[in-house]
């Protein structure tokens, strides 16, 4: 199958088992919120951040608070979500930085937000998308492996995956891929052990064909690389 044939496919697949309305995994009230969530989601799961975050903007409930927060009181609420020194010191600079040259407010422009200390492409895609809605994507670990693995694209780098996917998916899909993915991954395309048997994707996932390819028996093998079976 061709590339722009299968991307049809997949995507239309995707509208079809994943909710087409962007949903965001990170609790958040406001965009300063989701952008701070954001920055501790970095090496942690969503679910995580969504238990360390209430009593984190309740003590802190605004970006003048987190501009203004004790560093070792900021990197105790945060510990469990790993790399906590370093994205305290991030969270507290970027607050600065928001209220000295932004007012408080958290810009919408892509060059803009990746001169906020912690925030790199993927926050900013995430704020641009889900505040924003302007057509973004998000290239996180969910997004990396299963695009690859579909083989959509050929890159490690996120940077270079975000360009890849920009020139082969439709502009209107942009955003949802993402959420959409994530869905697709937590429920079936794990990182490890994942469950190809029992995916709608299959027929157009050449990592799952080859997996399931390898457990059939070693004559059902050989008869399938002679073209005897599909």
């Amino acid at each position: 199958m061709k590339q722009k044939a299968q991307i049809a496919t997949l995507l239309e697949r995707l509208d079809t088992y994943y909710p087409k309305d962007v949903i965001c995994y990170l609790n958040h009230k406001n965009t300063f919120e989701l952008l701070v969530a954001t920055i501790l989601s970095a090496q942690c799961t969503d679910d995580r951040v969504n238990l360390v975050t209430p009593d984190l903007f309740e003590r802190f409930p605004s970006v003048y608070d987190f501009a203004t927060a004790d560093l070792r009181e900021l990197e105790n609420l945060i510990k469990s979500t790993g790399f906590y020194k370093n994205k305290a010191k991030n969270i507290i600079a970027c607050a600065q930085r928001l209220v000295e040259v932004y007012h408080g407010e958290v810009p919408s422009d892509i060059d803009e937000l990746v001169t906020l200390p912690g925030v790199g492409r993927k926050t900013a895609n995430v704020i641009r998308g889900n505040i924003f809605m302007i057509p973004s994507i998000v290239v996180d670990t969910h997004v990396k492996r299963i695009s690859i693995r579909w083989g959509i694209t050929l890159y490690e780098d996120p940077v270079q995956i975000e360009k890849d996917l920009m020139t082969k998916l439709p502009r209107e899909h942009w955003i949802r891929y993402n959420t959409q993915v994530i869905a697709h991954g937590r429920a079936i395309c794990t990182a490890r052990n994942p469950k190809c048997e029992n995916c709608m994707f299959l027929t157009v996932c050449p990592h799952g064909l080859t997996l399931l390819r390898k457990k059939l028996p070693e004559e059902a093998q050989e008869a399938l690389q002679k073209g005897h079976m599909y």
